[in-house]
């Protein structure tokens, strides 16, 4: 184990760059730019790259900016990503490095993301000990729920343009010790869904329910079903979540309105169980609809798919990790209910999606007063490195 942790990239050489990864990191949070609007943190990531000698692609998928570096005839590839947009959230932490633009923050750490992967970045260019090429994805618009930047730079040829054998990224994770690791192979994050139940009636004066067809009282009968969907029809050693989330229908108290409208969350981790949750939430609405003379729409706006990490990736990546840090600050990570659009580049490439410590005391993702953790920074660098590398080792 020495031999082979002496081989490849370690927290010591990364020990003086702590400084400067710091205010990489700062200088990037105090300037945040929302989805598909990146252009100033993509420009500062091109140029960084392109001053350590990647081959630069720019405006790949909107924003997105793919470096590329080869070395040796190795015919291996590896892509690893990062992602850059920030949130339309009003910072509240006061530090000295905070947002500099009113109702924009770094509130889910994608300026550590960010960092950590240009750190690896500039370790890589300067050292050259691998042999193949590395792929480095800094991706937009992962925060934008719908249209996201993943698919729109798959759509743009990814894959195509720039090819690869495996596709690694990551996410912090408050809770955790900083600079400490959890993977998990198989379903990690869960599959987002929007369900809209509309439900069409036929309204009247309250005074006389009996010549209506009341769809507030359809509405709450639907409700009271929909929470059998998951206790009754998904097998009790899967999880999934089908939370109603809005009602609405009516505007006075004394009159039976025409319509009413039920907007649900829906999350699973298998996708099979997706399919079955939409099938029966679909069937459930109709046939209530119907028992109480009523009818009703049901739309699916389907949000970003299960985090699905393949076996070998995993397992692979886990072993690099023990290696860096070692077996004390690698743990198995919970399954996470939130959803990730790095999820679209596993549905093409085998690959691994991990999480980096953000720190046990850390404010939740998306708060108005989360931090990225500075102490994370060189771990999260230095396991880039050692991951390319080690995937990359010359024979």
């Amino acid at each position: 184990m020495s031999n082979l942790s002496n081989s490849f990239a370690s927290l010591a050489d990364f020990a003086d760059k702590a400084e400067e990864l710091t205010a990489i990191r700062r200088h990037l949070h105090a300037h945040p730019e929302l989805s598909f609007e990146e252009k100033e943190t993509a420009a500062f990531v091109a140029e960084k790259l392109e001053s350590w000698g990647y081959e630069v692609t720019r405006n790949v998928g909107g924003h997105g900016v793919v470096g590329v570096l080869k070395q040796g005839n190795g015919r291996r590839s590896i892509a690893i990503r990062a992602d850059m947009d920030a949130l339309p959230i009003a910072e509240a932490t006061g530090l000295a490095y905070a947002s500099t633009r009113p109702g924009t923050m770094h509130a889910c750490g994608h300026d550590g993301h960010t960092t950590v992967l240009l750190g690896a970045a500039e370790y890589l260019a300067r050292t050259r000990r691998f042999n193949g090429t590395v792929v480095l994805v800094f991706q937009p618009a992962e925060e934008a729920g719908k249209g996201s930047g993943a698919q729109a730079m798959i759509a743009d040829g990814l894959f195509d343009r720039f090819p690869c054998d495996a596709i690694f990224g990551l996410h912090n994770h408050p809770g955790a010790p900083a600079g400490t690791f959890l993977t998990r192979a198989g379903p990690m994050m869960a599959a987002s869904d929007t369900i809209t139940i509309r439900i069409a009636g036929k309204g009247g004066h309250a005074s006389r329910p009996h010549l209506t067809v009341d769809p507030v009282v359809v509405a709450a009968n639907i409700v009271m079903a929909l929470q059998t969907v998951v206790a009754r029809n998904v097998d009790p050693t899967d999880t999934a979540v089908v939370t109603v989330g809005t009602i609405h229908g009516g505007t006075a108290v004394n009159v039976i309105p025409e319509t009413a409208e039920l907007g649900l969350s829906v999350r699973s981790f298998q996708p099979k169980t997706r399919v079955l949750l939409e099938q029966r939430i679909r069937d459930m609405a109709t046939s209530i609809a119907a028992a109480h003379n009523a009818t009703v729409t049901v739309e699916c706006d389907h949000g970003y798919p299960v985090v699905l990490n393949s076996e070998a990736e995993t397992a692979f990546a886990t072993e690099v990790l023990k290696e860096l840090v070692g077996a004390d600050k690698v743990a198995t990570c919970p399954m996470i209910p939130g959803s990730e659009d790095f999820s679209y580049f596993l549905e093409h490439k085998p690959g691994c999606f991990l999480r980096l410590g953000n720190g046990e005391n850390s404010p939740i993702l998306h708060s108005a007063r989360y931090d990225f953790a500075d102490e994370s920074l060189v771990p999260g660098a230095a396991m880039w490195a050692r991951l390319a590398e080690r995937f990359l080792a010359a024979p």
